[in-house]
């Protein structure tokens, strides 16, 4: 096989949305770094949105990314917190992953903290190939040719053969 066409894992968000609470986006921190031991960043709005007490600025979630050997530990962890059960409609047609976590202590080796209460959080994966890095570069930017590019099902076949992950049957 073409080493060219391998599927690697670029990199894992994680991901929590607060809206204008400022005590869960504290919580959300708090939570972040303790599962990934790595600082997270917050998220400010960009759009007006009265309705929702919205204005630019404002921070509304925090996420952390993570790549390498980190990404794939913290991945396997969050993928057992789902008892490594993933549905069809988790994927995307770019071969893309999402998927939530409803409650973090589902997650293992993370215990319950009573400042930080329930809260879930939503994962992100980023599968690429080589030569993806032409539609980042700074210069001569380009599109990822439609022969090279991830599909649905290659995803699929990816994490069920590196993670063991099991596909559900949708109800």
């Amino acid at each position: 096989m073409n080493q060219s066409r391998n599927i690697r894992i670029e990199k894992i968000t994680l991901n929590i949305g607060a809206g204008k609470d400022q005590s869960k986006l504290e919580k959300g921190i708090k939570l972040l770094e303790k599962i990934t031991g790595v600082k997270p960043v917050t998220t400010v709005t960009k759009k007006r949105i009265p309705g929702w007490g919205l204005r630019p600025g404002l921070p509304i979630g925090c996420k952390v990314t993570l790549r390498r050997k980190i990404a794939i530990e913290t991945l396997k962890r969050l993928l057992n917190a789902k008892d490594n059960l993933l549905q069809e409609n988790q994927f995307d047609e770019n071969g893309n992953i999402a998927f939530g976590i409803e409650e973090y202590i589902d997650i293992p080796n993370v215990n319950y903290d009573p400042e930080i209460g329930i809260i879930g959080l939503e994962v992100c994966i980023t599968l690429e190939r080589n030569g993806f890095r032409i539609k980042r570069r700074r210069m001569k930017k380009t599109k990822i040719p439609k022969k090279h590019t991830i599909t649905k099902q290659e995803a699929i076949d990816f994490i069920k053969k590196e993670f063991n992950v099991k596909l559900e049957e949708e109800e």
